[in-house]
């Protein structure tokens, strides 16, 4: 039996892999695929990454790609999710912010550096034609960090996942002013170089099965409401995030990885792109 260690965030994207893993479809092929939770989200995946604390990662692609280029020793072998991740731009209930238009030049609530919650508010802040220049950040390490900093008033706004944050909404402790989607594919499969020399073909089984996973995912019996249960949501938001999520069994494209170094790079969030080969490998 192979161990292989794999991180993730814990939200209803990565249902697939626990139902792989609660089914056996890694123990029958040999592989202890041991998955951890990381509510914190890219920024930690990155370093676990790097600390060999974690051999795959399942992670927001615009992060990875950042901190590949940075010099993370990992390669992106796949895109997970094709649609784009809606981040819904968040201020506490009871706060004076009505419009995305308010929150210029306000404190940002950011889960670590580097971090998909970082990166977005750069893409915000484009899409409002602000100085992104001026972006201030409040670290909150988790969404209940960022509960307890908009509530105190130590940060202005919060950047997460829309559908994760609906239920503080419904609670009344968010208000949701706007929304910003990725211009690219939300999650890709990161591995560590060491892993993919030393197991190319445990690697290559690895996502051949979670592939057939998310193939067959959607028609899974009664998968909204497994979904709904699971993850503390309404089953009509469920229902609508299903039909607007994609999961993809295809590599990165170099137009793709293009696109997205060109807007990390006029954003000054990297200072030099890599290479295709440096950061995308087929396997």
């Amino acid at each position: 039996m192979t161990t292989i260690k794999i991180a993730g965030v814990p939200e209803h994207f990565n249902l697939p892999w626990h139902l792989s893993i609660e089914n056996g479809d890694f123990e029958k092929e040999n592989i202890d695929l041991q998955w951890t939770d990381v509510p914190e989200g890219t920024g930690k995946m990155c370093q676990m990454l790097r600390d060999g604390e974690t051999d795959i990662a399942v992670i927001l692609t615009e992060g990875i790609v950042k901190d590949i280029v940075a010099g993370n020793p990992s390669k992106i072998v796949q895109v997970y999710v094709e649609s784009p991740l809606i981040w819904g731009i968040h201020v506490a209930a009871n706060s004076n912010y009505k419009t995305v238009a308010d929150l210029e030049n306000t404190k940002v609530a950011i889960s670590r550096l580097g971090s998909g919650s970082q990166l977005m508010a750069y893409v915000n802040a484009d899409n409002q034609g602000w100085k992104t220049d001026n972006l201030q950040f409040e670290i909150v390490n988790t969404i209940d960090g960022a509960v307890e900093a908009l509530t105190n008033g130590t940060a202005d706004y919060f950047m997460w996942e829309r559908f994760m944050t609906k239920p503080l909404v419904d609670k009344g402790i968010f208000r949701r002013v706007g929304d910003c989607p990725t211009p690219w594919p939300c999650f890709v499969i990161a591995i560590r170089d060491e892993v993919l020399e030393k197991d190319p073909k445990i690697i290559s089984k690895i996502l051949e099965i979670i592939n057939q996973t998310t193939l067959e995912f959607k028609d899974i019996p009664s998968i909204d409401k497994i979904l709904a249960s699971n993850y503390n949501q309404k089953i009509d938001d469920i229902q609508e995030w299903l039909s607007l999520t994609q999961w993809s069994q295809k590599p990165l494209t170099e137009k793709v990885l293009n696109k997205i170094q060109n807007q990390l790079f006029q954003l000054k969030i990297i200072d030099k792109k890599g290479t295709f080969d440096a950061i995308v490998k087929a396997v």
